[in-house]
């Protein structure tokens, strides 16, 4: 009998072999893609925590977080880090995570945007807003951290949900740190009836809420998110979906006026703004 294997049969051998080491280094590198990105993950909060500490003592240049968190006004929740939008006394909550860098957020708010303050007006939705600024974390920069503080600012004088949205509607590209520049910031503001005043510019150029932001930021990176947009309806996740069906105008309809069911529509107006 003779030794020599077929040569149909070590090609496929040798074919079996070449796909199963192919196969092994997929999977290596698959593994150590999940390890690299957690690395960058610590890198990019170490940076920030860095960041941080290397503003502290420094003059007020609206850069920096150093100082006191000066807490906006009419901020509510744990630690005063909810910014209220609606009626305080409506019968669900939908609470939300958002880094005015994040394009997904944009993504979110563009496409939900209508049918939110549709149920808000209605009495049917209180919304609960908190801010990160996770992307300055990760590609560096300062736009999350400088929008944050100018919606805080919007806050004082009871503007923030208009500013809020007209900085989702002038998102720039994510590489594109353009919202570090306060000028931009306030240009936006214009966009808000009787929002660009000297109060405003002085809060945006001082960086007035800078160490607040950063405190709420503190907050999401301690609160076991997975990252923005965070949407919460009632205490329960409904972004990408909720259970087994997925978030969509129709449905995010359905399932606030499912909660409410047999419930009064709120009522209570927000408290009003600081002079």
């Amino acid at each position: 009998m003779s030794d020599k294997i077929p040569e149909g049969n070590r090609s496929a051998r040798e074919r079996l072999a070449q796909q199963r080491e192919r196969e092994k280094g997929r999977e290596k590198r698959r593994r150590t893609l999940i390890v690299s990105s957690a690395v960058v993950g610590v890198l990019a909060l170490a940076a920030v925590v860095g960041l941080i500490a290397a503003n502290v003592g420094k003059d007020s240049s609206g850069d920096s977080a150093s100082g006191p968190a000066i807490t906006p006004s009419g901020a509510t929740g744990e630690d005063s880090l909810t910014l209220p939008v609606g009626a305080s006394d409506a019968p669900s909550t939908l609470t939300i995570w958002e880094d005015f860098r994040c394009p997904v957020c944009a993504q979110f708010e563009n496409a939900f945007r209508d049918t939110i303050t549709e149920l808000v007006e209605a009495g049917q939705l209180k919304v609960d807003y908190h801010l990160a600024t996770i992307i300055d974390g990760n590609l560096g920069g300062k736009g999350s951290l400088r929008a944050a503080n100018a919606a805080a600012c919007a806050q004082d004088v009871g503007k923030f949900a208009p500013y809020h949205d007209v900085l989702f509607r002038n998102q720039p590209p994510e590489p594109d740190d353009a919202f570090a520049k306060n000028s931009r910031l306030i240009e936006l503001a214009g966009e808000v009836e009787g929002l660009d005043t000297p109060g405003f510019r002085s809060c945006v150029e001082g960086g007035e809420h800078d160490s607040w932001v950063q405190k709420s930021d503190t907050a999401f990176r301690e609160g076991g998110f997975q990252g923005t947009p965070t949407a919460l309806l009632n205490g329960e996740s409904i972004f990408p979906k909720k259970g087994d069906e997925q978030i969509s105008v129709e449905n995010l309809k359905k399932w606030v006026l499912e909660a409410n069911k047999g419930k009064k529509p709120g009522t209570a107006t927000p408290s009003a703004p600081a002079s």
